[in-house]
């Protein structure tokens, strides 16, 4: 499994403007961390992700955009919870 999220990763991370990654389990420890992002962060992120997802129940899990000056993280839980650190 190590091998597969290697790959994931570093395939984000090939992605222009991409500057950090990062995947979580659903108790909020980081599976792996790329670039710019911090595993110290994986249990808020998984928070977040967890909290938009009491917005909708009936909905399919969100996807959460936040923006601060030229920075974007975008958050997405499929099983695992992702986030994607971007320059903008």
């Amino acid at each position: 499994m190590e091998e597969q999220v290697d790959q994931i990763l570093d395939r984000l991370m090939s992605t222009p403007k991409n500057i950090g990654c990062l995947l979580a389990n659903n108790q909020g420890l980081c599976i792996g961390v790329r670039g710019s992002a911090s595993d110290k962060s994986a249990g808020i992120i998984v928070a977040i992700s967890e909290q938009a997802a009491k917005l909708d129940p009936n909905c399919n899990a969100p996807v959460v955009s936040l923006d601060v000056g030229d920075k974007q993280c975008i958050i997405h839980k499929n099983g695992i919870t992702g986030a994607i650190f971007k320059e903008v």
